[in-house]
């Protein structure tokens, strides 16, 4: 059987390849050599002036699904350790008419204040300049929860926003007494 003569003049192709490649490699520095010596300088610095007017600005793509942490892991642990909640959020919800203020009990002796009726809640958005209570209706009462805090339980609180003037992105400021939660963003 004799071999085809692909493989037999491989060794031979190869050296012929690699004087090839080392040739073309030094024709074209050769030719930038010579563009830039025959004043190929101003091509190259046409290449940084700024786009022409008429030309598409570049888009930013698809927005990112990237959703930042809402406070640090040193406050979450302040919040844990010292008030026994974690899990806090702060969402505009009811087309921004409410704005929902939840978190979870770790330790419900230390969460109890949060439950407390007599304690007035406010929520405060410095930017906008207002102070959101929670709303009383006739029938139902107040738009919180205020039972005995059991371990391991969500609870929230609604507080009006009428006018919207609190909005998505904004940090606000939830206080209950001596509790205040600082730099919450609304969802």
């Amino acid at each position: 059987m004799a071999r085809p003569p692909d493989l037999v003049l491989f060794g031979a192709r190869k050296k012929y390849k690699m004087f090839d490649h080392k040739v073309a490699s030094c024709s074209v520095m050769g030719l930038l050599l010579a563009g830039l010596l025959a004043g190929g300088i101003s091509v190259l610095a046409a290449d940084t002036q700024p786009p022409a007017a008429d030309a598409k600005p570049i888009s930013a793509g698809a927005p990112s699904r990237y959703r930042p942490s809402r406070f640090s892991k040193r406050a979450a642990e302040y919040y844990g350790l010292v008030w026994g909640v974690d899990s806090l959020s702060v969402r505009s919800v009811e087309s921004g008419e409410i704005i929902r203020f939840a978190y979870r009990v770790l330790d419900a002796d230390k969460a109890r204040m949060l439950n407390d009726k007599q304690l007035e809640p406010a929520l405060i958005d410095p930017a906008a300049g207002v102070k959101l209570v929670v709303p009383t209706l006739e029938k139902v009462g107040q738009l919180r929860q205020t039972g005995s805090p059991v371990d391991g339980k969500a609870y929230w609180m609604a507080f009006s926003n009428k006018g919207r003037l609190v909005k998505r992105g904004d940090h606000v400021i939830v206080q209950i007494g001596q509790f205040r939660a600082d730099g919450l963003v609304v969802e």
